[in-house]
């Protein structure tokens, strides 16, 4: 074979990819005594999750069982039954509710991977049947940079978009006092302490050393890799799957810096290459809203094309690609950096603040604000659609609120934020109409839509869409702000606003798997040998969004299946 020229290196797994779930299977399988490497194409590890909240969906989890939480799998089986509906698969969903509680007590045992709870983080539809208020969701414990040593310049750093300057910050109260910074001795005071440290990292060690979110949770699984002789090996891209004669795969060839290389992985390879959220080719197969596969913008790094699903296809595996979304769905806007590129800001917090409204063109409210970003997108795309205008919409706010909340990448008082108009991000009028002309939308039917808005918002109501209504809704408003934490009157101008787009936090069509995690071909058999976690494989979730975390939940989850089952064990 010409594969034999090459140099050959043999391990008992080989990861393809550094995100949550190529580091989870990759530390799972350490853990039961199998060697193992991770390959990255890009020069740093950690994937979009990395860059992401770090939130991890899995019910029953020890987190929330040692707070009391009352929570139980036959719950957790009618939610998701509810929420992927015709796309509910039985099979995957058993092994993702009996796994995930394993899973968790492993990495809290085993690992230096550590988990807090989201007390008030409830699912997205927690009014569905067998919803919760709360205890699903946990993040990564933060982590402190240096424990990593040298391999701290290999790890991808933050979203800087969602970074105060590069500083992460974490949810709950945390950014609570920096919204009360300048209300709050106690905010400002912690705010300080938080930005002392911050700057000292800079001055030391050229970046931010304490750790949050999704930085954290691979900050974690690759210290808990490092710890059990587990390489990752950047720059590295998978070019070609290897297999037997009797069809098992046995390995991949890889290029690095001194040539391709042969690695040969006797128990099997895992496919968790981070989906295609930069594919444009599957995109425009797949995204109604970018017919030419470049209408789509996405914070994920650039590097995940979809390499994964492509090296699956090429030996025979199937893609799920039927779902009624192929990904998850977040709104998008484009702060501008100082070389006049563009960035992309997903809004995840904003849009329950008590005074933010969002229109399309048309000058209409379209949606619930505080619904998920995924429910957010699907209602935009409609109306857009509907209105058979541009598939954009605008989230509207008076100077008060913008000063009070910030918007989008417009952080609030005392930070500057004239910038932004002067750069395009920020649109301004001093009237409605005014802004409305500076937005490209109906003057006369933004005034109408803003006085029908504020009659029963000054009682804290919202009758046309029910804003606040449900505990997702007002986990993420202003608990200081009474009796609605997530709604207010639009006030005085001067008036702003900030376009949306159509983004996302990963995709959801991806390789069929099964209950093992291994990859399945298209007649629904096992692939001997090719596992798949994390997005590379379809989402379990039937193509919704139940709350917050489903993607790298399951990928922790399958993660640790997919090393059970290589490992030949049965827990």
């Amino acid at each position: 074979m010409a594969a034999d020229r090459h140099p050959t290196e043999s391990y008992d797994v080989l990861v393809v990819g550094s995100g949550a779930g190529g580091l989870a299977s990759a530390v799972s399988a350490a853990h039961r005594g199998l060697s193992v490497l991770v390959v990255e194409k890009e020069p740093v590890f950690g994937g979009t999750s990395a860059r992401s909240g770090g939130w991890m969906w899995i019910p029953c989890n020890a987190p929330g069982k040692r707070a009391g939480i009352q929570d139980s799998r036959e719950a957790a089986e009618t939610y998701l039954k509810h929420e992927a509906g015709a796309f509910y698969d039985k099979a995957r969903v058993d092994a993702f509710l009996e796994a995930g509680p394993k899973a968790v007590e492993f990495y809290e045992n085993e690992t230096s991977l550590q988990f807090d709870l989201g007390p008030t983080f409830a699912d997205y539809h927690p009014d569905a049947p067998g919803g919760m208020d709360a205890g699903r969701s946990i993040v990564a414990r933060p982590f402190d940079g240096r424990e990593l040593g040298p391999e701290i310049k290999r790890l991808r750093k933050p979203l800087k978009e969602i970074t105060f300057f590069g500083l992460m910050i974490g949810t709950g109260k945390e950014l609570l006092h920096f919204f009360n910074v300048t209300r709050s001795p106690v905010s400002a005071y912690f705010v300080a302490i938080l930005f002392f440290k911050f700057v000292r990292d800079l001055l030391f060690h050229g970046r931010s050393m304490r750790l949050m979110n999704g930085n954290a949770l691979v900050a974690r699984l690759a210290k808990s890799c490092f710890d059990k002789g587990v390489e990752i090996r950047t720059s590295a891209p998978v070019r070609e799957l290897l297999r037997d004669d009797a069809g098992r795969v046995i390995g991949a060839e890889i290029d690095t810096p001194k040539g391709r290389t042969r690695i040969v992985a006797r128990k099997g390879v895992v496919l968790a290459a981070g989906g295609f959220p930069h594919d444009p080719v599957r995109r425009k197969q797949l995204f109604p809203h970018a017919p030419s596969g470049h209408e789509h913008l996405s914070p994920a790094p650039p590097g995940n094309t979809g390499d994964g699903l492509r090296l699956g296809e090429s030996i025979g595996a199937a893609v799920q690609d039927d779902l009624p979304h192929a990904a998850a769905w977040v709104p998008i806007s484009r702060p501008v950096w100082s070389d006049g590129t563009r960035g992309t800001f997903p809004h995840f917090v904003d849009r329950s603040k008590p005074g933010v409204i969002a229109v399309t063109r048309s000058g209409r409210r379209f949606v619930n604000e505080s619904h998920s970003y995924h429910d957010f997108c699907q209602a935009m795309y409609a109306r857009c659609m509907e209105e058979g205008g541009e598939i954009c919409a605008y989230f509207i706010v008076d100077h008060r609120v913008l000063r009070k909340y910030g918007l989008g990448f417009v952080k609030p008082f005392p930070v500057p934020y004239k910038q932004h108009i002067r750069s395009g991000y920020l649109f301004t009028g001093k009237t409605l109409e005014d802004l409305a002309t500076a937005i490209g939308a109906d003057p006369a039917q933004l005034r109408a839509t803003v006085e029908a808005f504020n009659g029963p918002a000054a009682r804290g109501e919202d009758p046309e869409f029910g804003k606040g209504s449900t505990a997702y809704n007002r986990s993420l408003g202003d608990p200081e702000h009474k009796p609605n934490p997530c709604v207010a009157p639009i006030g005085e101008g001067p008036y702003y606003a900030v376009r949306l787009e159509i983004g996302d936090l990963g995709t959801f069509a991806g390789l069929r798997t099964d209950a093992n995690a291994q990859v399945l071909d298209g007649e629904g058999q096992a692939i001997p040998g090719l596992y798949a976690a994390g997005n590379d494989a379809a989402s379990i979730m039937g193509g919704n969004y139940p709350g917050g975390g489903i993607t790298l939940g399951p990928a922790v989850t399958f993660g640790y299946i997919a090393a059970r089952h290589m490992s030949g064990a049965n827990s």
